[in-house]
């Protein structure tokens, strides 16, 4: 009976221990500081506007991209040491970098590294020029946040949003104010409106303004660089300050040049003129071919 009881009691302290040990490593986990307050202090990695965010891509896209003009500054994010500063196939020129506060931190697709590693860098400090190096289909920022550090599985990321607010594709950032909350800077809305023009035929346009490429006026509109290259016939590694982009075509038919047709004779039988029908086609002459399709505005 007395060992009955004994074992009765080491069995109970047992339970006690491992129950005590259980709740004492909620606590500390509970206790451990959240992403978002070790990072309150962050700031914008670059000037530019948002086109992609994190978890697109059917939750492959482990970072959030910010696109701006070719050579503009990439800043640290944060006061750190560069743990990596090399060439990859797929991040094209890049530079991680460990934090204090164990994060590490990815800036991908430079056009050009600053920051070698092994060096310590400041907050804000400019570590890099944004380009499209690697696997990139325009010039942008590719930046990521890993918990403790990143692997190749990237197991580790965290949606930037954590540390800087909500980012909405299309959304204005500034990395310029450094000495303002991160948070407030992130709320800034977009000044595209003020470039886009809609005429009587239903198009709509955009001027380009300072700093805009083909890739933030895309995602603003919510269309492709692509979609804007070929509506207006440019290379979208091109664009100028003042220049007008078609961005939604209005009412539009095809014509094909039959034998004895001149624009004029084409713009007269469709109610335009032959200078419309050049510009909207990107024409340079009157000259026009038998079986050459031009593009006509509706009435």
């Amino acid at each position: 009976m007395k060992d009955y009881i004994r074992r009765f009691f080491i069995a109970g302290i047992m339970a006690l221990c491992v129950s005590l040990l259980f709740l004492g490593g909620k606590h500390s986990k509970a206790a451990e500081p959240k992403i978002s307050e070790l990072t309150e202090h962050w700031v914008w990695p670059a000037d530019g506007v948002i086109t992609d965010t994190y978890g697109t891509r059917s939750g492959q896209h482990k970072g959030i991209d910010i696109a701006g003009d070719s050579g503009s500054p990439v800043y640290a994010a944060d006061a750190g040491i560069v743990s990596r500063s090399y060439y990859s196939q797929t991040y094209g020129n890049v530079i991680f970098i460990k934090h204090n506060n164990q994060t590490e931190t990815v800036y991908a697709h430079l056009n050009k590294r600053l920051s070698a590693q092994g060096e310590i860098v400041s907050l804000g400090q400019k570590i890099g020029l944004m380009g499209s190096t690697g696997d990139s289909s325009g010039v942008h920022l590719h930046f990521e946040i890993h918990a403790q550090a990143w692997t190749p599985d990237k197991i580790n990321a965290v949606d930037p949003s954590v540390a800087f607010g909500m980012g909405e594709v299309g959304q204005a950032v500034n990395a310029a104010a450094r000495t303002e909350n991160a948070r407030e800077v992130s709320a800034r809305p977009s000044n595209f409106n003020s470039g886009q023009i809609t005429n009587d035929s239903g198009e709509t346009y955009h001027i380009v303004k300072t700093g805009e490429t083909v890739w933030t006026i895309a995602a603003h509109y919510n269309l492709q660089p692509g979609d804007i290259a070929s509506l207006n016939n440019i290379n979208p590694d091109r664009i100028l300050t003042g220049q007008k982009l078609l961005i939604k075509p209005g009412n539009f038919s095809e014509y094909t040049v039959k034998q004895g047709d001149t624009l004029t004779s084409i713009a007269k039988m469709h109610d335009t003129t032959a200078e419309a029908i050049k510009e909207l086609n990107n024409a340079n002459s009157d000259v026009i071919k038998i079986g050459q399709i031009l593009i006509i505005h509706k009435k």
